[in-house]
């Protein structure tokens, strides 16, 4: 990016600031005023939808924000949305742009624009939330055009370009913005931004409204008819002729950009490339870096440079070219690799680009570098030019691929294990009975004193990252002194997970898989086919006493909906247990489905426009009870007996008849902004004021485990949502209808369940 204020008067006038990527990108977005935004939280881009529900809920924009069941429901929903003609905006990150990917081709093949801020970061696996450009080089053959940004003000800058250039009748396709995941996402750097949101949508320009969408009835199209191969090549060379013309468009923008902000966006950011000899090629933030080094060089004499480009789709061949006319060496660094191919994408494609010049001569070093966030340094990209330099002096690359910043391991450092692992016996007690009544066919179970179960081992160590009064470990530990045995536990990302198992470290005593949000109780049915098939075949000489359970939460049984019916419908013999917060905390107290009516969090903000999340939760053990699964319950640790009983019972029916569901209701005060010491008591209030009542659904039989009303014990509800700040306006007297309706919604759930409860049949 250079700045022209010499050369041009800026017309506009602006505010000065220190802002980091992600506001920017909210502050752009805010000010073209999209008409919808389907989001679903992943860090580092999640922040980009908080931002814009705070200026929502202070009345500073109208996009109208859809929280999506995961990221294939949010790129379904901008499609959607899309289609219609209206002005859409999403932002993602990593395995979020993974899990949307089949359906990026779909809106591009199809034509309709939209932007998206894609907030790189590392894909899994193995997990790292860090930034690199991983995700980025997986939306190269989507069909998108892609920008690239280096700085926060570039992220403004383009956001607004690229929705001019996204709706351009020789264009017609969405487009990508990219930047990197905490270097630029998060580090506030100064900015400067248009006073007047009204000069923004003046460039931007009016919403066109001459090409086919869906909102009119009188003018019905098909959208998306399948083709044959004869239409479907006419239509990819359509598709891809858009593309290039992209080029041109984001030209023409830019120059119109740089007249009404006196910022220049030119196709390839070159810094020192006039007559430099060697230079390095990077994306984004990197970049920044290393034109420091080019001016320490050029005081040594050494004629240096960076390339840099502010778009990567189209890929600009012929400004390449030109740039590496008179280059003798050029390393080009990747935060990513492609497998197996000698060199990631942007190395082949310079390559391949160079090609076409016949008497380039430039010699081209590839090196995978800042994989997972992995720091650059100034150092780090003298390093680079060393390699460059060397590689001039001596005509050719002597490794022309390689990885930069990997480290051999030493056998004298490996670890040593802290923990003897325990199984078997280790995990039995005998203490706890479960027998099956010959005529009702009920399970009937006997434990010990509680007292009598603290010897048994915790499944989990001490060491864990865990927040102060979270709730996730009381519940699940209380959870596991109900099963006897060994067991082999699946953690989708969470929390739960992500504070026990920070390689190369590990709290599990058993064995523990990790697999994403959206795929667990798929991958743990595997598992357990897998186990039971290798016993059968007599491939595998271990005692088959093994109780497999998927530990969810934090939105799992959202995005993860999907796979847990699909494993309850085919009855593996497994447990999936939801410990349920309310929210998305790991990724900083987001909106779930199961977060309550009314409730604060990070996406649904309670201000003048707004009062925290709009609609009631998601009943999930009444879902889960209609896939016929033998055993579903509630659970929390204020009822100790209730949930060790209810975990024996799991076992028994997991092991011999199959699917189980159980759900956890624990605290987390952080986000629920309430005193660590009250953890208990706000479980128990939650119970008694049967907001969570505890009950049973076995084979297909509603038992109420636990009846406040029986025991004179019912509370309001307001007695359980005064604990917890994040519900403290719901108790104001200007939204007592809100409280009301919450109120109704409880009372309606828990006269449900009685019925159920009286009558077998319901």
């Amino acid at each position: 990016m250079a700045l022209l204020e010499e050369k041009v008067t800026t017309k506009a006038e602006q505010v000065t600031a220190f802002q980091s990527g992600n506001e920017m990108a909210a502050l752009a977005a805010a000010q073209i005023n999209y008409h919808i935004m389907g989001y679903f939280p992943i860090t580092p881009s999640t922040e980009i939808a908080q931002l814009l529900d705070q200026m929502k809920a202070r009345g500073e924009h109208d996009i109208q924000l859809i929280p999506a069941d995961g990221e294939h429901g949010s790129a379904g929903i901008c499609y959607g949305a899309s289609v219609m003609g209206a002005r859409v905006f999403n932002a993602t990150s990593a395995n979020g742009l993974m899990y949307m990917l089949e359906q990026l081709p779909v809106q591009s093949g199809t034509r309709f624009p939209m932007v998206m801020n894609l907030v790189t970061r590392s894909i899994s696996g193995p997990l790292d939330i860090r930034g690199d450009h991983s995700d980025l080089y997986f939306s190269l053959n989507t069909g998108w055009v892609i920008l690239t940004a280096r700085t926060p003000q570039a992220v403004y800058d383009l956001n607004i370009m690229a929705l001019k250039i996204a709706e351009h009748e020789d264009v017609r396709l969405p487009v990508i913005v990219a930047y990197d995941g905490f270097f630029t996402s998060h580090q506030k750097r100064k900015v400067q931004y248009f006073k007047d949101r009204k000069v923004v949508q003046a460039f931007v320009g009016e919403r066109p409204t001459h090409f086919p969408n869906a909102a009119d009835p009188r003018k019905p199209i098909t959208i998306g008819a399948h083709m044959n191969g004869d239409d479907l090549i006419n239509n990819h060379y359509q598709q891809s002729e858009a593309l290039y013309r992209a080029g041109d468009v984001f030209k023409q923008v830019a120059r119109e950009y740089a007249l009404l902000s006196g910022r220049e966006y030119p196709v390839l950011d070159l810094y020192q490339m006039d007559d430099a000899e060697v230079a390095l090629f990077l994306i984004n933030s990197a970049a920044e870096t290393a034109k420091d080094v080019v001016d320490k060089l050029r005081a040594k004499g050494i004629k240096a440079g960076v390339i840099s480009p502010n778009i990567i789709r189209p890929f600009p061949s012929e400004e390449i070219r030109k740039a590496l006319k008179n280059v003798k060496a050029l390393l080009v660094g990747e935060r990513a690799d492609s497998y197996g191919a000698n060199g990631a994408n942007m190395t082949h494609e310079i390559k391949s680009a160079l090609q076409e010049d016949p008497d380039n001569r430039t010699i081209v070093l590839s090196r995978v570098f800042g994989l997972g966030g992995k720091d650059f340094y100034a150092d780090d990209a003298e390093a680079f030019f060393n390699l460059a330099i060397e590689a001039m002096e001596k005509g050719y690359a002597e490794k022309p691929f390689d990885y930069f910043g990997h480290v051999p391991g030493r056998p004298e450092n490996k670890l040593k294990q802290a923990i003897e692992p325990m199984h078997g016996d280790a995990f039995k007690t005998g203490l706890i009975q479960v027998t099956q009544d010959e005529e009702t066919k009920r399970l009937k179970v006997k434990i010990p004193p509680l007292r009598a179960l603290t010897a048994k081992p915790k499944r989990i160590a001490s060491g864990h990252g865990a927040c102060p009064g979270c709730g996730i470990f009381p519940g699940l530990e209380l959870f596991f002194k109900g099963i006897e045995g060994d067991v082999v536990v699946l953690f989708q990302t969470g929390c739960a997970y992500v504070v026990t198992t920070a390689y190369p470290y590990s709290s599990h005593k058993q064995t523990m898989i990790h697999n994403l949000f959206q795929n667990g109780p798929a991958t743990l049915s595997g598992s357990v086919e897998a186990f039971l098939e290798l016993k059968r075949r007599g491939e595998i000489d271990v005692s088959d006493d093994v109780t497999f359970v998927m530990v969810t939460g934090d939105g799992g049984m959202d995005i993860g909906m999907g796979s847990a019916i699909g494993t309850a419908l085919r009855n593996h013999k497994l447990i999936i247990l939801e410990y349920d917060n309310e929210g998305y905390m790991n990724t900083g107290s987001q909106m779930s489905y199961s977060t309550p009516m009314g409730h604060m969090t990070s996406t649904t903000g309670v201000g003048k426009t707004q009062r925290g999340k709009a609609f009631h939760h998601k009943d999930t053990p009444q879902i889960m009870a209609a896939t016929n699964i033998p055993y579903v319950f509630t659970g929390t640790e204020a009822f100790p007996q209730d949930l060790i009983k209810k975990a024996a019972k799991a076992q028994w029916y997991a092991k011999r008849e199959g699917t189980v569901y159980g759900k956890l209701l624990i605290t987390c005060p952080l986000n629920w902004k309430s005193e660590e010491r009250y953890g208990e008591k706000i479980m128990k209030a939650a119970v008694d004021s049967c907001f969570f009542p505890l009950y049973e659904v076995e084979r297909g039989k509603t038992t109420i485990t636990y009846d406040p009303e029986e025991k004179n014990k019912r509370i309001p509800l307001s007695e359980w949502l005064k604990y917890m700040g994040k519900a403290k306006h719901l108790l104001k007297e200007e939204n007592r209808d809100l409280l009301e309706e919450f109120e109704q919604e409880v009372e309606r759930r828990w006269r449900r369940l009685k019925a159920m409860h009286e009558h077998p049949y319901l």
